[in-house]
């Protein structure tokens, strides 16, 4: 309403202010072409909220590998998975995701390559945002609803995770663990570092338990009990619930 160019030469700043009002809106500095910024925001948003879901989306698929078998997406009766290998649920959906995602951050590329107009009043924007607005908008609300339909089914094989966790790492997770342990004992940090390492790379080279090989470790001289606490999963997981219920309580 300002004009062409933005000076209020025809209008009085009185009409926009009352228009703007009405329509719960904030009069900004403007020629006939408002600043496309916003435009670019709108379009942030859109590429931010679909890169979150693919980094869901990829862990999804990662979990869903033969090799790992923690997760997968639900699956129909009678729905067919890879038309190679039957055994193979695919999760196409998480992949689905992790392709759109792109298509966002695409158009977030666009809409940036339209802030920069000539004189601030050229329309090669136009064409552009005719296309990639309405596009991003509803592709992230369909990302959205997908999503949210992927994390309501994700189906979880809680045994194959905790196999994973405890046998599948050779017990390695709890090197910290012990490395603590043994600097509680008295040893120096350097030293429990060193002896913790090599305990390590001896149970991944010879594929046995971390476990069966610390407890033969001369220098490692921790009592029974402070090693049975060392390899204590429910003690390392004591506070899992903390990062569930705020996840809960933000949902």
């Amino acid at each position: 309403m300002s004009g062409a160019v933005g000076t209020f030469s025809n209008i009085d700043p009185s009409v926009e202010a009352y228009v703007c009002e009405h329509l719960g809106l904030a009069p900004v500095p403007a020629t006939q072409v408002i600043a496309r910024d916003r435009h670019a925001e709108v379009l942030y948003a859109c590429a931010a909220i679909g890169t979150t879901i693919e980094q869901f989306a990829l862990e999804v698929r990662h979990l869903a590998r033969s090799e790992v078998g923690e997760a997968e997406e639900p699956f129909a009766p009678g729905q067919k998975g890879s038309s190679a290998m039957p055994h193979k649920r695919n999760p196409v959906v998480a992949e689905r995701l992790s392709g759109l995602a792109r298509v966002l951050r695409g158009y977030l590329q666009a809409g940036l390559e339209d802030v920069a107009l000539w004189h601030e009043r050229d329309i090669s924007h136009s064409s552009v945002e005719r296309v990639v607005l309405p596009d991003a908008l509803q592709l992230t609300v369909y990302m959205l609803r997908k999503a949210t339909w992927l994390a309501d089914g994700l189906v979880l094989h809680e045994a194959r995770a905790l196999a994973n966790l405890t046998e599948g790492s050779l017990g390695l997770v709890f090197t910290q663990s012990v490395l603590l342990a043994l600097v509680d004992s008295g040893m120096s940090r350097d030293d429990a570092y060193r002896v913790v390492q090599r305990a390590s790379r001896r149970a991944i080279e010879e594929g046995r338990n971390f476990r069966d090989v610390v407890e033969v470790d001369d220098e490692v001289t921790l009592s029974t009990d402070a090693l049975a606490r060392a390899f204590d999963l429910d003690r390392l997981l004591a506070h899992r619930r903390r990062v569930l219920d705020a996840l809960t309580w933000r949902a």
